[in-house]
């Protein structure tokens, strides 16, 4: 229990020490990385300066000499303001490349760039503590008209005016700070110990307290605080430098290890292994819980006593800034995908199912959510924009986990009346989800359409929405007829045909409305919302869910003719050869009230022939090839004798074959072959 709880903690420490790196690439996004944030001071000037070059160029040509140092000086501004312009642009990139490698560093690394920092925090901390008392000091002082120091105050104890002022309250406070922060910063720095160094450390901080009460000038105690911090900033410069080697090697060492895996692995081993290794869900969750909860502060403390105060607008404001920059974007994605993971268990809970491919449904919808997101442009519209976008992308986000979840029910459907499983709890669960997922869409539709006008956005919710009821009332029928095959008494043939009809409308259906889907995003990238990423998206639409699915089912249903004409074209056995035959079908081992007999005289069901024929052509008994027949010419009388089909044995050369191109085409390749 005690190593568990210690590893906890230390998981939990590796996280929160993964949080600030985001909050630092999370304000400099803010602020589109210097380029024209809310928080840019330079808009109002860039923007008068655009303005005077355009009113430059509409009098130039009426210009006078008297006016050229005028516009040598606007030249200058703005030659200035694009200098700093650029080093913003620049400082904020390196800050983002900064955090980002602070981000990937590993535990013990990242424990020692805070211990750092901590040290360096520690020091400027002092300094403005420092700095606020010698004020307090020489504020009293004055007052006091340097007639005494604190020193005189304390050994004549005239404690009363210290305390009137508070100044000695102050100074004491100082001191106690000051003790700590020097025990800390003795404690934490990485620079080698020395004893002597440690005791001028501690001196070196408490050192404007101590001078502060002594009768010294003032000019000597306002710089006392800065020399006070020499010693400190020195130290932790030579840190830098004792161990800037280590800090190259293993940088170095970092470069090699990414460079072996990705030449061993590849790109998307190693981005697996980082990102298990980083938990970067568990960081990115805690960092956007964070920063709603910081945000949710703001608001109570700005608006709560406000008349207009609601906490719809609080949670709508909250979800308007919780996506406003791409990280905090990937933060919302990682609560989405939570949220969605615990959707996915509670519908495998109701199923009593525990499918691991099941469990991918966060993820699945999490990388779908950002998409949509990327794919909008989501973070780049105004407030107003981005709440609606983001209501809609949240409804079309519903209705793929609604896919999903016929995704994880229509499998145990198939199961359970395969099986012929008893437990009725299981069936009247799994109809259950399937009622509910013809239900909810059902209502939603009719929601959507009676409040809103018709729109792309609404077509995609809508295709969605009724494919979801069209593939549940698909599998609910092929449920059924299972189920009342499981019931017959005989072999029921016509179940193959019957699933087949039922499937290939259904994927029709798909198909046709994935074509719809295509061209609703067409509309929408010429004339809606262009860009890169979702002119990619349809792309790889078009390509799997148009192009492959239609290649495939058009290869399945030229299959499927095929074998259905080899087998019409076997003769049909009658009632006496059954009768004389007394057998079951040797592929499905149940009795045959009708069959169709082989050229090698063997007795096969229709429709499991048929499925056998999708395999290959040889006869499931003697492996003969059932559709070569071979004839050869008779030169003497010019006949067509028949000869028998080739044995494994035998190796014969094909002449002229009485079977359509394919199958002829395929007996050449079976024979040659062999």
């Amino acid at each position: 229990m005690e190593v568990t709880m210690r590893e906890w903690l230390m998981n939990f420490a590796d996280v929160i020490m993964r949080v600030p790196p985001l909050f630092i690439i999370d304000e400099l996004l803010r602020i589109s990385l210097g380029f024209s944030g809310k928080n840019d001071n330079f808009d109002e000037t860039c923007e008068n300066c655009t303005m005077i070059a355009v009113s430059d160029s509409l009098v130039g040509s009426i210009a006078s000499a008297s006016s050229e140092p005028f516009l040598q000086h606007l030249s200058f501004d703005s030659y200035q303001i694009y200098l700093m312009t650029a080093f913003k642009v620049i400082t904020c990139c390196l800050g983002c490349i900064a955090s980002l490698c602070m981000f990937v560093l590993s535990t013990r690394h990242l424990l020692i760039v805070y211990l750092y920092l901590i040290s360096v925090g520690v020091i400027f901390i002092s300094y403005w503590s420092n700095v606020s008392t010698i004020k307090a000091i020489s504020a009293y002082l004055i007052s006091r008209e340097g007639e005494t120091s604190i020193l005189d105050d304390i050994l004549c104890l005239n404690l009363k005016e210290l305390m009137q002022y508070g100044t000695g309250l102050i100074v004491i406070q100082n001191y106690i700070l000051q003790c700590v922060l020097a025990s800390i910063f003795c404690y934490i720095h990485l620079a080698p110990r020395n004893p002597f160094v440690q005791k001028l450390l501690a001196f070196s901080f408490m050192a404007p307290s101590i001078l502060g009460i002594h009768p010294i000038p003032t000019f000597v105690l306002y710089h006392a605080p800065v020399f006070a911090t020499l010693l400190p900033l020195g130290v932790s410069k030579f840190v830098i430098w004792y161990y800037g080697i280590s800090m190259l090697k293993t940088i170095y060492r970092g470069y090699q290890h990414v460079r072996n895996f990705i030449s061993n692995f590849g790109l998307s081993a190693l981005v697996e292994t980082e990102w298990s290794r980083l938990n970067v869900p568990c960081v990115l969750r805690t960092f956007w819980l964070l920063r709603v909860f910081e945000q949710i502060i703001q608001i109570l403390g700005n608006h709560y006593r406000e008349d207009s105060f609601t906490y719809y607008l609080m949670i709508r404001t909250l979800l308007v800034n919780g996506c406003e920059t791409l990280t905090a974007l990937l933060g919302m994605t990682s609560i989405i995908s939570l949220i969605c993971h615990y959707i996915g268990s509670f519908f495998r809970w109701v199923l009593l199912t525990a499918d691991e491919d099941d469990k991918n449904m966060g993820t699945v919808s999490a990388i779908l959510f950002y998409i949509l997101a990327l794919q909008t442009g989501l973070t780049s519209l105004d407030r107003e924009k981005r709440i609606v976008r983001l209501y809609r992308n949240f409804c079309l986000l519903f209705t793929a986990i609604l896919h999903f979840v016929h995704n994880t029910v229509n499998p145990l459907l198939m199961s359970l009346s395969a099986s012929h499983n008893p437990a009725l709890h299981r069936h009247l669960r799994a109809l259950a989800v399937c009622t509910f997922l013809i239900f909810f869409p059902t209502t939603l539709l009719i929601f959507l359409w009676s409040h809103f006008t018709i729109s792309t956005w609404m077509l995609a919710v809508s295709v969605f929405s009724v494919e979801v009821i069209v593939k549940v009332i698909v599998s609910l029928a092929i449920y059924f007829l299972f189920l009342f095959e499981a019931y017959r008494s005989t072999f029921w043939e016509q179940l193959d045909d019957y699933v087949y009809v039922i499937r290939s409308f259904g994927n029709t259906v798909e198909f046709a409305f994935g074509v719809i889907l295509f061209f609703n995003g067409l509309w929408i990238l010429i004339f809606e919302s262009g860009g890169a990423i979702r002119a990619i998206m349809m792309c790889i639409h078009a390509y799997f869910n148009i192009y492959c699915e239609a290649t495939a089912g058009w290869s399945i249903f030229m299959k499927r003719r095929a074998a259905v004409n080899k087998i019409n074209s076997l003769p049909e056995a009658d009632a006496e050869q059954l009768r004389r035959l007394d057998d079951v079908c040797a592929i499905c081992y149940q009795e045959m009230q009708s069959a169709k007999i082989t050229k090698c005289s063997h007795f096969f069901h229709g429709v499991c022939l048929r499925k056998w024929l999708y395999v290959q052509d040889r006869c499931p008994l003697c492996h003969d090839i059932l559709y070569k027949v071979e004839k050869t010419t008779n030169n003497a009388s010019n006949e067509e004798v028949p000869v028998a089909i080739a044995r494994p044995e035998v190796q014969q050369t094909p002449v002229n074959l009485n079977l359509p191109n394919r199958a002829q085409e395929s007996g050449h390749l079976i024979i040659e072959n062999r």
